[in-house]
């Protein structure tokens, strides 16, 4: 890893350890979060460029900064959070890949990929998001799904398949869960 490398990741981090939102550790939940997407990066392209390490390390990035509760409560209002969240991610994600020593080019790949634009197009956009639907499988979905009616969860992860790659899905089936949950998966996969 080069020391620029290096020199982001440790700055990105110290912005995640800012989460006030705490494991039962007493870790921030955003920092355990962004190792998560750096480890299915890893596991699923090692040779992956400097901008698509930092943006992956950058999902995120203050996301607390911006409350769900200030939009309304509906797909418009979730949608409109997401919008202004990637938005304000991406300029913080810029502000320290720029001060690590990374060009204008590099930070405005970074910035690209860490608002998720050209998804099915730029093969790191979808990498970056192959590795969101992974985290959230395996570590969010288990607490996440008691709290939705099972035929919403079979739309959500239907939506969520169709973002990932083929790859992506692979890595998806392999993932160790409980019996209840495979079968959800199975149920939105199949149909």
């Amino acid at each position: 890893m080069s020391e620029r490398l290096q020199r982001a990741i440790a700055a990105i981090d110290e912005v995640h350890a800012g989460d006030p939102e705490k494991d039962a550790a007493g870790e921030a939940k955003e920092l355990i979060y962004a190792r998560r997407m750096s480890a299915w990066l890893e596991r699923l392209a090692p040779q992956a460029s400097d901008a698509l390490k930092l943006a992956v390390r950058c999902q995120h990035l203050r996301r607390w900064s911006i409350a769900r509760s200030a939009f309304p409560d509906d797909k418009v209002g979730y949608l409109r959070w997401r919008k202004e969240s990637a938005i304000a991610h991406a300029a913080l994600a810029g502000e320290i890949v720029a001060r690590a020593g990374y060009g204008a080019e590099e930070v405005k790949h970074v910035q690209s990929l860490v608002k998720k634009e050209r998804i099915k197009h730029d093969p790191d956009a979808q990498l970056l998001e192959d590795c969101a639907c992974l985290v959230f499988l395996e570590y969010e979905f288990a607490e996440f799904a008691p709290k939705h009616e099972e035929a919403k969860l079979v739309d959500i992860l239907r939506k969520s398949w169709s973002k990932m790659s083929p790859a992506g899905q692979e890595a998806a089936l392999a993932i160790d869960l409980p019996p209840p949950l495979r079968r959800i998966i199975e149920m939105a996969v199949s149909g």
